[in-house]
């Protein structure tokens, strides 16, 4: 074994194998895989080997897409066998809220490219004579799904891999992970030592225990997971066409064929066992076995799908394979670098490796070697979790994750495990108002209030919250409002170098004392990292925020990046500090009845912020907000919460203070054409892409992205803010945008303006489609919606509310 490596991956299963192809085919060889035992001998050798197309996320659906198309050319590549059938599938919809997540679908794919139809009863029984179809409305056809043979799939990459230079050791288990004072690891194994540039943990059910080893955890969740082979079946033998593979919401399961035999795959809601530690082994000698069957819990879904295709049933059942499956708490897998630890990746947590592991490993072989991805990896970060995620956390969330396989996921809805974990003092009081929160990153954060008691009707159409949060949108924009937004990621900034350390940075020229920049952190490649509200608040002190979502993400950007010798420390001050947002035409007002401090444009200007004394109590205030109305951003302490609420409620009641929440924010914001990070300003696009130059000073000295910048001649896709003309339904993300037949783009985020009553939206489209007044058309829920690019925001264009 070599001592020496710049990349580390340790673990060889689907994940590990797909990421070791993907970098070495980027042209980097010096990479070396450990495996403990055999390749696939984890959780990827007993998988069914599915790989569906159909994917309800964006950017999910692209590594599906590129798995699939690499596979079916991976043995021609390799010379390695892997088995592949292109059977199709169809997934059933029950509802009318299954058919329109299907619509929805339906627009990924024409974006995305894989071939999508949603068919009727008697298109799904001529793909698959022998099923039922009672209570069935439609199917969702996707015609060039398969399934192979994991191994084969597995080894095929394995052997690609080796062919480009990259090492694989088996039988050598990984023992510890150790940081060096040069920065490097050593990886520590049985048969001797590795020192790596870079380590990347793809070690599947094993992950956790990985990640241990140098100090941290991961939000996974290995469940138990059945699937059910029958005896030969005789309608099978008889025809040439293999049926597609039937997934079906009232079994929980999926339906297929196995060479001439019926396979069954069960998602069971109830009863779920975990599938740690091994069964009967100690905890590191876990390589090929299974967990002992459990079919009373499956019972009640195993009927369900007998019921659906009966002769599998009178096949009987002559194999029955239940192994582990890991889950990640929220779904997607954890691709990306680890939190607070330099060199150190992630490729694993992926319920669905086998679909996922090519792709995993393209996009995250771009990220690594690169500094981007083609793709948004922000859904895919394990900078998405922190803290909060502890071993409760994990196994409630994965086993509702796991238990929800097959429901159709509807927009807005709140899932309840876990729940709540980071809430503001405020909390209890808001709840005893009607607030109905939404989670963000462990935050409990308002998402609307209910007036009456109603419960949200989650709905891919307006729902019966749409006139509520109409409401809250007037009163912010006619009278005031109050949020409670203490879920922003904070950080002070500090030391003598702090002003040149966030110049180098960020590609926006940092304040003067008491101002205020929107400041963006770029890749070497220019493209968009992060996005903070830096304040200047004294000589040597800068207030940073940024999304709460982002917290862990924007602390590494700022940790990372500073200099050996560099003046500059680095507080992540989140917990510390509160938010209150106050807005509108009378926050002035409002705010004036509460403090001394003068108010007024002269004294106080928009974009500035200082610390001042409201209620009696010191705050820090940001003339600022994300809703383009007059208003202040008010941090203080957050011990300070409830009495600061408490004051401003009381000093508002006179001028109509209403609560809102981040429905409303959608809405307001959109109107103003406020981009969001992550939806609009991701790793995939430049400022120059995204419309957004005049946050930039290219004129100032040196930053990180600012050759790349200049550099840029032609832009592939261009930021562009609409109108669409809609029936029921607004823009959520990732639904096509045609000119003519032909699809030219995809939205990023959209929603309601209530105030200004218009359906907008935001796109990338080809540049010569970004003039204003193009009319275009968009693809929401089966209909061609007819958009025109607008040039200006839809409320307030010259900003003429905020400086008043």
């Amino acid at each position: 074994m070599k001592n020496h490596a710049q990349i580390v991956i340790v673990g060889g299963g689907i994940m590990g194998a797909g990421l070791l192809y993907h970098l070495a085919e980027e042209g980097c060889s010096d990479v070396l895989l450990i495996e403990k035992g055999e390749l696939t001998s984890g959780s990827t050798w007993h998988a069914a080997g599915q790989c569906p197309n159909f994917v309800g996320n964006y950017n999910l659906a692209k590594i599906h897409e590129y798995s699939i198309s690499l596979y079916k050319r991976l043995e021609e590549i390799t010379g390695q066998s892997v088995s592949w059938h292109t059977s199709g599938s169809v997934r059933f919809a029950l509802t009318e809220r299954d058919l329109d997540w299907f619509r929805y679908v339906q627009g990924i794919a024409d974006n995305v490219g894989f071939h999508m139809e949603i068919i009727g009863v008697d298109e799904i029984r001529k793909l698959n004579p022998f099923i039922s179809t009672d209570g069935v409305l439609a199917g969702a056809w996707t015609r060039d799904d398969g399934h192979a043979d994991p191994a084969g799939l597995t080894n095929a990459m394995a052997r690609g891999a080796r062919d480009m230079g990259a090492t694989i050791v088996r039988h050598n288990r990984v023992t510890d992970i150790k940081l060096l004072p040069s920065g490097e690891w050593q990886v520590v194994t049985e048969n001797g030592v590795v020192i790596a540039e870079t380590v990347v943990n793809a070690a599947g059910c094993y992950a956790r225990q990985v990640a241990q080893m140098v100090g941290t955890d991961l939000p996974i969740c290995n469940i138990q997971h059945h699937y059910l082979v029958s005896g030969p079946i005789q309608e099978f033998i008889d025809r040439e066409e293999e049926i597609p593979v039937m997934r079906d919401p009232y079994a929980s399961a999926y339906l297929r064929q196995e060479q001439k035999s019926g396979l069954i795959g069960i998602y069971e809601h109830a009863g779920l066992a975990e599938a740690w530690p091994p069964q009967g082994l100690p905890e590191w000698e876990s390589e090929s076995e299974l967990f002992d069957e459990d079919l009373d819990r499956l019972m009640p879904w195993l009927e369900r799908a007998m019921e659906r295709m009966p002769i599998i049933e009178n096949a009987g059942l002559k194999r029955i394979v239940n192994g582990a499956i890991p889950h990640s708490a929220d779904g997607p897998p954890l691709l990306g670098p680890v939190a607070g630890l330099k060199n150190f990746w992630l490729c694993c947590g992926s319920s669905f490796g086998i679909a996922q592991g090519a792709g995993c490993g393209k996009y995250l072989a771009q990220w690594m070697l690169h500094g981007d991805a083609e793709i948004n990896m922000t859904g895919f970060d394990p900078r998405r979790f922190g803290g909060f995620a502890d071993e409760s956390y994990m196994k409630a969330r994965g086993r509702q994750d796991y238990s929800m396989t097959y429901f159709t996921p509807l927009p807005g809805e709140e899932l309840p495990a876990a729940r709540p974990l980071r809430v503001s003092p405020l909390y209890e009081k808001l709840r005893a108002q009607g607030c109905v929160y939404t989670e963000t990153f462990g935050w409990e954060r308002p998402k609307w209030f209910s007036p009456d008691g109603r419960e949200e009707d989650y709905s891919y159409r307006r729902n019966n919250v749409f006139g509520v949060v109409r409401a809250e949108c007037l009163a912010v924009r006619e009278r005031v409002g109050i949020l409670d937004l203490s879920g922003f990621a904070k950080y002070d900034v500090t030391g003598a170098g702090a002003r040149a350390f966030l110049n180098r940075i960020c590609a926006n020229r940092m304040p003067k004392t008491n101002g205020i920049v929107l400041a963006h952190v770029l890749s070497e490649r220019g493209r968009i990292g992060a996005e903070m509200t830096i304040t200047h608040l004294a000589d040597e002190h800068f207030y940073v925020l940024s999304a709460a979502g982002a917290e862990l993400r924007d602390l590494d950007h700022l940790t990372r990046s500073r200099r050996a010798g560099e003046q500059v420390q680095v507080a992540n001050v989140t917990d510390e500090r509160g938010v209150l947002v106050l807005a509108g035409p009378h926050s002035r007002d409002v705010l004036a009845r509460l403090t001394d401090s003068p108010l007024d444009s002269g004294a106080f200007r928009w974009l500035s912020g200082r610390e001042i004394t409201v209620a009696g109590r010191r705050v820090r205030a940001l003339r600022v907000n994300y809703v383009g109305e007059l208003g202040w951003e008010l941090h203080p302490p957050m011990e300070h919460m409830e009495e600061l609420y408490d004051a401003l409620w009381e000093a508002g009641a006179s001028f109509g203070l209403a609560n809102f929440g981040l429905y409303a924010v959608n809405s307001l914001r959109m109107e103003k054409a406020y981009r969001g990070w992550g939806a609009e300003l991701t790793n995939e696009v430049t400022m120059i892409d995204a419309d957004m130059a005049r946050f930039m000073r290219l004129d100032k000295e040196d930053f990180v992205g600012r050759q790349a910048t200049l550099a840029q001649k032609d832009r592939i896709m261009q930021l562009v803010y609409f109108e669409v003309d809609v029936t029921d339904s607004d823009i959520r993300g990732s639904e096509p945008m045609y000119r003519g037949d032909e699809c030219v783009g995809v939205t990023t985020s959209g929603g309601y303006g209530h105030y200004v009553q218009k359906s907008l939206g935001f796109g990338y489209v080809t540049p010569e489609l970004a003039r204003p007044g193009t009319e275009l058309s968009i693809g929401l829920l089966g209909e061609r919606c007819p958009a025109r690019v607008l040039k200006d925001p839809a409320y307030d264009p010259a900003n003429e509310r905020l400086k008043i």
